[in-house]
């Protein structure tokens, strides 16, 4: 991954950066939730999601399938039955940096339309570092524990839950349904006796409180859970069948006076001086509190903007955590392994002498990319300065500085020289893959190289098929990463269709595979069951589960919602081809020109390659690119990544083979009775002046509307405000409708 600032990086360098991400976080996040044995710590894991949050605001249409934004946590584990919860529970986004909250107050205000000089109230309190649990109330009886899981599934511990002396039993004076949320930790002291106990009888110790935390709660005898001194700290809800309060503070104080333990270092904040000074305060307390936490959440206190504000698709607009710093150490560095990743980039890994920072054992850090290795950015300037300001580069033996924050592969910040081995010898890339032999190219712009071999390489085979059957693609339950890669080394499976044809292929399956090592003949059933109920999928999940570049799980759901249904979309992809490749041709001419001495002609030039590569284009391929690239959220470089997947003729028929075997169902759509404006399609042009653009957008989806990025024949509705341009022009050259703020806001009701 490069160190080039998020607003100096090419498309390319965006998409190769999210490539890698998605990779590391997943397994990161699969390693802290469902094994509860993290391999880094939050400090790097949080720098790496905001890297990667800052990446998709600057190129929305590079987002993917598997974006790390798109996932909470992991999926639960099997020791538990399952509870999906009735409101999903969402993660935090992060910051780091005191401007970082002062962008985050800037970021409410703007999307409520709020002046600076508004008072916007917040409550700041301790990020517990534990295990999210939601305490489930029916008339005031306990009746179901849940961890967090994946956000939309969790682990069902209601027995391991009662045990805990901090969560109540029955409540007094609750609503009629209340779903409490909170943290169950260990405090120090009692982790400390803990480990003593389970070292005396030979028994496991654990890292660190947080795992002893994670372990204990997930107990199958419940009565290990109760020899385990757990503690519980609510601090938000979930279902309510009626409101606790009209602000977090009173809703705090309301779980508080019905039996909870809240933290008491919870604060109202009038203002981002007021909520950074008491996250300092929190900060100098940190190391005599008794409890682990590892940053300070910030919460608009009113509830009503909470609800205006709403949500991304894992995260709440109305809170961010600001987490501490994160922690170094110093180890040596054993070797450099390649990995390749299923777009085929190639991925250095570096392999550590083990070491522990902050409480995790780290062996494994991520070494980015070639030049990332030789002490440079993709511009050619240096990383890591020396004395004389010569980038460092990272060679096998060095003793190198290793930082963490989070669910993360960590990263190699420094490297001492004074500890260099004289024999060391710079780090070759290679510029062939390790996988297949194939050559690895580097295209001009691009921070990594990529394997040419595509299918016929094992590794990028394998990672297709380990995306296609993850949680939010097809999720077969028993089909997990480790499944497929046994059966693909066994040639059960080449490709996701072959997965289809499992029970038919082999022996009618049930017979071969309940006789594999880990199989039995239960197993081997419910497997066969459970791909036979994934032939039903909604199309955002085909969508995401084909795992074309650049078809992230938001982008894949736009994609559903416009096109309603598999043909329309690849028919559409399909006609849109000639516009497509003149695209592409006209992307080369603008980056030959742009790589060339700047003048005062080089934009009309531009635009006149553009223009005329597009000018032989059939008119139906313009139509068909233009509706493909109008859909808000998906842009030119999806739409050339759909057109390349389609193209090409082995992959073509890859997903041909598949989707001959699946009922494909259209997305669910909002309950939309009424709306005026359901199923049209609706354009924001100009500066709305009552709400931001983002709410304007949500409001008008949640209605039934698509939101369109472009004004074209197929628009239904344009809405215009202050400074709108060549779109507003060009709808009344259509003779479309074009409304104001004022109108539009009456014509849907608000």
């Amino acid at each position: 991954m490069s160190e080039i600032r998020v607003e100096d990086l090419t498309e390319e360098q965006a998409r190769d950066e999210l490539a890698e991400l998605a990779d590391r976080l997943e397994a990161a996040n699969r390693a802290y939730h469902t094994e509860d044995a993290p391999e880094i710590d939050d400090g790097e894991y949080d720098r790496l999601k905001r890297r990667n949050a800052e990446i998709e605001a600057r190129f929305p249409q590079l987002k993917r399938a598997d974006s790390p934004s798109e996932q909470v946590g992991a999926a639960p584990s099997e020791g538990f039955s399952k509870v999906r919860h009735a409101l999903r529970m969402m993660s935090l986004s992060n910051a780091f940096e005191d401007g970082d909250i002062g962008d985050f107050d800037r970021g409410v205000r703007r999307y409520l339309g709020l002046s600076e000089d508004a008072v916007v109230a917040y409550t700041a309190e301790p990020k517990i570092d534990g295990l999210s649990l939601s305490l489930r109330y029916e008339d005031g009886d306990l009746v179901q524990a849940a961890t967090r899981g994946d956000g939309t599934t969790g682990e069902n511990v209601t027995a391991n839950a009662r045990t805990i002396a901090d969560i109540p039993a029955r409540l007094t004076g609750a609503p009629a349904v209340l779903e409490v949320r909170g943290e169950v930790y260990m405090s120090h002291e009692d982790f400390a006796a803990l480990n003593d106990r389970q070292a005396a009888q030979g028994g496991k110790t654990f890292a660190n409180p947080r795992n002893a935390a994670a372990g204990s709660l997930r107990q199958l005898d419940p009565q290990i859970t109760r020899a385990r001194p757990l503690r519980f700290f609510a601090y938000s809800w979930g279902e309510l069948s009626e409101p606790l309060a009209e602000t977090q503070w009173q809703a705090i104080a309301r779980l508080q006076g019905l039996g909870f333990q809240t933290n008491p270092l919870t604060r109202l904040c009038k203002s981002v001086p007021e909520m950074l000074k008491h996250y300092a305060a929190i900060e100098a307390q940190r190391a005599t509190l008794g409890y682990d936490i590892d940053g300070v959440v910030y919460k608009v206190d009113d509830l009503s903007l909470q609800e205006r504000l709403g949500f991304r698709s894992t995260t709440p607009r109305w809170a961010i955590a600001h987490k501490f710093p994160a922690e170094l150490a110093w180890t040596r560095l054993e070797a450099i392994d390649i990995q390749v990743g299923r777009t085929g980039a190639l991925s250095p890994v570096a392999r550590l002498t083990p070491v522990t920072v902050g409480g995790v054992v780290v062996s494994n850090a991520t070494l980015h990319n070639e030049d990332y290795i030789a002490g440079r950015d993709n511009s050619g300037a240096p990383i890591r300065p020396d004395e004389e300001g010569n980038g460092k580069d990272i060679r096998v033996g060095d003793w190198v500085q290793v930082y963490r924050a989070g669910d993360v592969i960590p990263k190699v910040a420094d490297v001492d020289l004074s500890r260099r081995p004289a024999d060391a010898e710079p780090f070759r890339f290679p510029e062939t893959c390790p996988e297949c032999g194939s050559d690895a190219s580097r295209e001009e712009g691009d921070a990594v190289r990529r394997c040419s071999g595509g299918l016929i390489c094992p590794a990028q085979a394998v990672e297709k098929l380990k995306h296609f059957v993850s949680r939010a693609a097809f999720d077969i339950e028993g089909l997990g990463a480790k499944q497929v890669e046994q059966f693909y080394a066994d040639g059960w499976i080449a490709e996701p269709a072959d997965i289809f044809d499992l029970s038919s292929q082999y022996g009618q399956g049930l017979q071969q595979l309940k006789n594999r090592e880990g199989w039995g003949e239960k197993s081997a059933a419910n497997l066969f069951s459970a791909i036979e109920e994934k032939r039903r999928i909604p199309l955002e999940r085909l969508i995401f589960g084909l795992g074309i570049r650049h078809a992230g799980e938001a982008a894949a759901r736009d994609l559903a919602l416009h096109f309603g249904g598999w043909e329309p979309l690849a028919d559409t992809v399909d006609r849109a081809r000639p516009a497509a490749l003149a695209h592409r041709e006209a992307d080369e001419a603008e980056r030959a020109e742009r790589a060339a001495a700047a003048d005062a002609g080089r934009r009309a030039r531009i635009k006149e390659t553009r223009d005329a590569a597009m000018a032989d284009v059939p008119p139906a391929a313009q139509e068909a690119w233009a509706d493909l690239t109008g859909i808000d959220g998906v842009g030119a470089t999806l739409a050339q990544s759909l057109s390349d997947a389609f193209a090409n003729p082995r992959e073509r028929q890859s997903i041909d083979r598949l989707v001959g075997k699946l009922d494909v169902q259209a997305p669910d759509r909002p309950q939309t009775q009424g709306s005026p404006v359901v199923g049209k399609t609706v354009v924001f042009t100009g500066s709305l002046e009552r709400m931001s653009r983002a709410e304007a957008k949500a409001r008008a989806e949640a209605l039934g509307a698509k939101v369109s990025g472009s004004v074209s024949k197929k628009t239904d509705i344009v809405v215009a405000g202050p400074g709108a341009g060549s779109k507003e022009a060009k709808a009344r050259e259509l003779g479309l409708m074009v409304l104001d703020e004022d109108a539009w806001l009456a014509l849907i009701g608000g």
